[in-house]
């Protein structure tokens, strides 16, 4: 008998529909999945297997065929045991479901015992379900509160393939799945730089980086709070938008790490060590997976002591940054991943960590200081919106007891500029002034006819780059939305130039 089961694959951030035929005929035993399968979904057939037997039904000794097709796309992952087993018993007529399952998709892991285990990238299945036209999915009870984030779609959690075939055979069916509280991913949002002492040019520079979504670095001797100030950068984001929270959702998904979570309504805040590489910060894998660039997707990566990092890790970051977007190309597929992150990195200005501090005299040479920055290539410093030195924290703002700028009042302001840059961009593609051109500066007239004059005259003496000029006019504009100026003044244009050439001094 032949029998059909429909499940779901994703690609990507793409889901794809898997339509599951499973044939049982004459002839020695055996049991063959074709339909270009991995490693992984041959393997289910152990678990399929063992899983039948351990439910309380039998095992055919028959030819079993099961083919998943689309056959040009290629299968991975355990999401197919539960389809294939329904498949296995329905072909052998163990089971006879009262209502048709054409409509019903199938997704879900199965121990030996018969067990159903959670699986990755939920969500992206069943957006796509939705999308085909598809109502009604069994699936792991792990993984129900996930795919409720979903209107329109009756969600069945089931723990067993016991559960599921009573679903099928039993004439009432249990209610659909009622989410539980959706919970946040962990985003460090409850720091507050009430904690961080003195540093004010610091946190207003932090505070623009938020505002405008601007890639900022921090340069400066150990002990000055550079890590301290960068953790609190997500607790002055404003929340994700419904959008926003789902693509981030979805990223979470795919790479397993929400956890048990629902949803993640705030910038995600990603901190990789120095020894990562270029492969997991921009993703990778036989079938490509997101790395930490598209893990930070609308939050933070932050990469502490930067220069540490390996020369080829940190050149993987220039194309997202620029892009943002992560294009994986490999044998099986060409997967692009959103990459719209800010950058966030610390470094001391030499290896001993006190080079032009006036409290500790440098014991590095001018070749180690070159060799040390030499890590961080002149392109990828010239795509860092702000760059800012950081110095050791006074006695007397250690000790005070006054009340320094704290993260609830920064955060009141970056929101109105957000709410600036939202009304100023409504009907276009962009979201930050960071992503402005020099197109949209001129047709929106936003920079005062002296200003633009002050920064020529700018570009002219100090050398700048035409990225870096583009740079400037885009931090000008978002100091200039924290204000609430609709035009950009010289003023806004000067503190820009300030965060630009404050480390070139010293040929960082």
């Amino acid at each position: 008998m032949l029998s059909k089961i429909y499940s779901c694959c994703f690609i990507g951030l793409e889901g794809h529909l898997v339509e599951i035929e499973t044939y049982i005929s004459s002839g020695l035993p055996s049991f063959n999945i074709v339909g270009l399968p991995d490693i992984s979904v041959n393997e289910s057939k152990e678990r399929v297997r063992s899983a039948i037997k351990n439910s309380g039904f039998s095992f055919p000794t028959n030819r079993i065929t099961v083919n998943m097709a689309p056959a040009d796309i290629r299968k991975e992952g355990t999401y197919y045991d539960l389809p294939i087993a329904l498949g296995v018993l329905l072909s052998s007529e163990q089971i006879k479901p009262v209502e048709p399952i054409e409509d019903v998709v199938f997704i879900g892991e199965l121990s030996l015992g018969g067990k159903l285990k959670k699986v990755n990238g939920i969500l992206t299945m069943a957006i796509t379900m939705k999308e085909l036209g598809y109502r009604k999915l069994i699936l792991p009870s792990d993984n129900a509160d996930e795919a409720c984030m979903i209107d329109g779609i009756e969600v069945y959690a089931a723990s067993s393939l016991e559960q599921v075939v009573g679903f099928l055979c039993d004439e009432e069916r249990p209610a659909a799945h009622s989410p539980k509280a959706v919970q946040n991913i962990e985003c460090l949002s409850d720091l507050d730089y009430l904690e961080v002492k003195g540093q004010e040019n610091a946190k207003r520079a932090l505070e623009i980086a938020a505002a405008g979504m601007h890639n900022i670095i921090l340069i400066g001797p150990p002990g000055s709070g550079k890590t301290m100030l960068a953790k609190r950068l997500p607790s002055i984001m404003p929340d994700l938008t419904q959008q926003q929270a789902l693509e981030v959702t979805k990223i979470y998904s795919i790479a397993g790490k929400l956890k048990g979570k629902a949803m993640v309504h705030r910038p995600p805040f990603r901190a990789p060590h120095h020894t990562i590489s270029a492969a997991s910060l921009v993703g990778g894998g036989k079938i490509p997976k997101p790395g930490e660039i598209s893990l930070s997707h609308h939050g933070v990566l932050f990469l502490d002591e930067m220069p540490e990092f390996p020369k080829k890790t940190l050149e993987a970051l220039r194309q997202p940054m620029e892009n943002e977007t992560v294009t994986i190309s490999r044998v099986n597929a060409t997967l692009t991943y959103p990459a719209k992150f800010l950058l966030a990195a610390s470094a001391n200005p030499c290896p001993c960590g006190y080079h032009g501090d006036t409290g500790r005299e440098c014991r590095c040479s001018p070749g180690e200081i070159s060799r040390y920055f030499g890590k961080i290539s002149g392109p990828l410093l010239d795509r860092i919106d702000l760059q800012l030195e950081v110095g050791r924290v006074e006695l007397g703002d250690l000790e005070s007891n006054a009340a320094g700028t704290g993260s609830a009042e920064m955060k009141e302001r970056v929101m109105k500029a957000r709410e600036m840059q939202y009304n100023r961009f409504m009907r276009k593609d962009t979201q930050y002034n960071s992503q402005l051109s020099v197109k949209d500066i001129e047709e929106m007239g936003m920079m005062d006819p002296k200003a633009l004059d002050f920064l020529r005259r700018a570009y002219s003496r100090l050398a700048l780059s035409a990225r870096g000029y583009v740079k400037i006019m885009k931090v000008a504009r978002t100091i200039a939305d924290l204000s609430g100026k609709t035009m950009v003044e010289t003023g806004d244009v000067a503190e820009a130039l300030q965060y630009r050439i404050s480390c070139a001094k010293d040929g960082i």
